[in-house]
């Protein structure tokens, strides 16, 4: 059984997920695969103390603030090659941004591989089931271009905006 909430952020009205004791998934109004790593049942319960960490986790970021991912349970469900991936994101700094093709170095390193696909990489930055707190909105195209952001580049642009990146210098994806 799975529980959601919601919370009304800058962006839109968000979906919160828990199993009850960890959140398993936030997702922004109309984003890209909502809800499909949830399965089973969905029951509404706002009330979860996990739900009032993370209100409290959303209302300090969008206020300006770094608050820090280790204060959340997070229970993303995805394959191993996802939850690694998922992992690298949450150790790209707030206001900072890497590439697709850099994330596909760094867990080819960890992995012990010569390399790693970055289109794959994208595939798994795009199915993050925790959008915001897993920063999945950092990673951009290595040509420069906002490419990748199930939320809506808009929603991107704001993210990355309001972490203080200037994004003049992104370009658009065709």
């Amino acid at each position: 059984m799975f529980y959601t909430g919601a919370y009304n952020s800058p962006l839109g009205s968000m979906t919160l997920a828990s199993d009850g004791d960890a959140l398993a998934g936030l997702w922004i109004e109309g984003q890209k695969y909502f809800a499909a790593t949830v399965q089973g049942e969905m029951e509404q319960k706002s009330d979860l103390p996990v739900f009032a960490r993370t209100r409290q986790w959303l209302d300090e970021y969008f206020a300006g603030g770094r608050p820090a991912i280790t204060g959340l349970p997070l229970a993303p469900a995805g394959s191993r090659f996802r939850k690694a991936v998922w992992a690298i994101l949450c150790e790209i700094p707030y206001g900072s941004y890497t590439t697709y093709g850099e994330i596909a170095r760094k867990l080819a390193a960890r992995t012990g591989k010569n390399s790693m696909s970055g289109q794959a990489v994208g595939g798994a930055v795009g199915h993050n089931p925790i959008s915001v707190i897993i920063p999945c909105h950092r990673v951009v195209g290595s040509n420069g271009s906002l490419t990748g952001y199930a939320g809506g580049i808009d929603r991107k642009i704001k993210l990355l905006e309001l972490e203080g990146v200037d994004c003049s210098g992104f370009s658009m994806p065709r």
